[in-house]
């Protein structure tokens, strides 16, 4: 674990860098427009190149440096938030830059999340696979509580200029941490193995055989197609929640940046909780049910968020909810870890990363319209839902918006019913082989 933990420090650095210019940018859209769909739209324009490209990106991380192309990742997101620094200062900076900086992120932001992921598998024994995936959700958790409040404070002090000088200085950090680490780089896999039946080892693979590799790989695994139609469906309801976290919460409290912080910090120690715990346990012996009751419990716990409409409310039920995560989604990463093979990763969370933001970008798409046109005017008094749902969520501003968070998080705990009624979700680490017991497998065929 030595080397990945060194890697993992300096990308946690420049995600509380990028973690407080995120932060920055939303209460700054949000002053300069006061409306959902403008922060929602930044989200979608950040997720929709990474749905496009994320095949593209996939046979890039199998067939090239997967430390090279980390390095390239924090090298462009460094330059584009330079680039939004120097429009700011010059007060050139408009809402349309932000969309077009978000959409080059989102391109290079997928391949070094996607090399980053198929790294673990190269970097430590598949025993510390779920330790390894909760250090991801320590560092963006940790993150969530040191950059809310820090960002809240100097926003006043030094303005949104000041966040991106920082945000600056934490790329520098994680690129010179990825320079000192060795990445092991797996053997090229062609693009179709030997274990798909339906089709012969090429010597020479079809670029569209490259790109279709991963989804005829998961159909071919019904366990794990419906993980991934689980996951999507996960993710789908979250976004449209996600989507109006933010605005819903400025809008109850006047546009009160410093409550905003507080409760996005209190996110951060329910993740940092609930991710210490899995590094140090290791997460269940079941992994499938720390990723269904981790659904039930987030949904379980927005549902209460969504009803609140003070801090005494807010600040338990999203540490609840985040305290969720860590074990959903570690316990989720380590089951895709120990059933795919290294050296085709890539490329096969590649099609599970074009499901799962295909699914996240319609929610987020959705979200903001539905608020600001058919919710928000239905909660204000006198509006046609405000009688039957304003005396237990109140009307008003950001009713709206609590009301349809309310329903999406409903849909998280339907899909965790859903899921765990499944037998072939249910039962997936027993119907799908470990990758590693194909390899032992073969191993021994080789030696007879």
């Amino acid at each position: 674990m030595q080397k990945f933990i060194q890697l993992w420090l300096g990308q946690t650095a420049s995600m509380i860098g990028s973690a407080m210019s995120a932060f920055a940018l939303t209460i700054w859209i949000w002053e300069s427009t006061s409306q959902a769909t403008a922060l929602a739209l930044l989200m979608f324009f950040t997720q929709l190149p990474r749905i496009l490209l994320a095949p593209v990106a996939g046979i890039l991380v199998d067939r090239c440096n997967r430390k090279f192309l980390m390095a390239i990742g924090d090298a462009v997101s460094a330059l584009l938030t330079l680039a939004i620094l120097l429009l700011y200062i010059s007060q050139n900076l408009q809402l349309w830059h932000l969309y077009v900086a978000g959409a080059v992120n989102g391109i290079f932001d997928q391949i070094q999340q996607l090399a980053y992921s198929a790294a673990i598998a190269t970097m430590m024994p598949e025993k510390h696979y779920s330790r390894a995936s909760s250090l991801s959700f320590l560092a963006s958790y940790g993150a969530n509580i040191i950059a809310p409040t820090l960002a809240g404070i100097l926003y006043s002090a030094i303005g949104p200029g000041g966040i991106f000088t920082i945000d600056l200085a934490t790329f520098t950090i994680a690129i010179a941490t990825l320079v000192c680490v060795k990445i092991p780089q797996p053997a090229i896999a062609p693009a179709l193995r030997s274990n798909i039946a339906s089709n012969p080892q090429p010597t020479s693979p079809h670029l569209l055989q490259e790109l279709s590799f991963g989804f005829r790989y998961i159909v071919e695994r019904p366990s794990l197609l419906a993980l991934l139609v689980s996951v999507s469906l996960f993710w789908f309801a979250h976004d449209i929640g996600a989507a109006l976290y933010s605005p819903m919460i400025l809008a109850r409290t006047g546009n009160n940046a410093r409550i905003l912080g507080t409760i996005l910090s209190a996110a951060g120690a329910g993740g940092v909780l609930g991710a210490s715990i899995v590094t140090i346990w290791g997460g269940p012996k079941r992994r499938i049910r720390g990723f269904v009751f981790g659904m039930a419990g987030a949904g379980l716990s927005k549902i209460v968020f969504a009803f609140g409409q003070a801090l005494s409310i807010w600040i338990p039920a999203q540490f609840c909810s985040s305290f969720n995560f860590p074990i959903l989604g570690s316990s989720n990463e380590a089951i895709w870890l120990a059933k795919v093979a290294p050296e085709v990763q890539g490329r096969v969370f590649a099609t599970r990363a074009v499901i799962v933001q295909l699914a996240s970008a319609i929610g987020l798409l959705i979200a903001g319209p539905l608020a600001d046109r058919v919710f928000e005017p239905a909660m204000q008094p006198g509006g046609f839902l405000a009688a039957i749902f304003g005396p237990i969520i109140g009307t008003g501003a950001g009713a709206g918006m609590a009301l349809l968070y309310a329903i999406s998080s409903l849909g998280l705990l339907l899909v965790a019913v859903g899921g765990y009624a499944s037998r072939l979700l249910r039962d997936i680490e027993s119907i799908q082989i470990d990758r590693r017991t194909i390899e032992n497998n073969s191993s021994v065929e080789l030696r007879r």
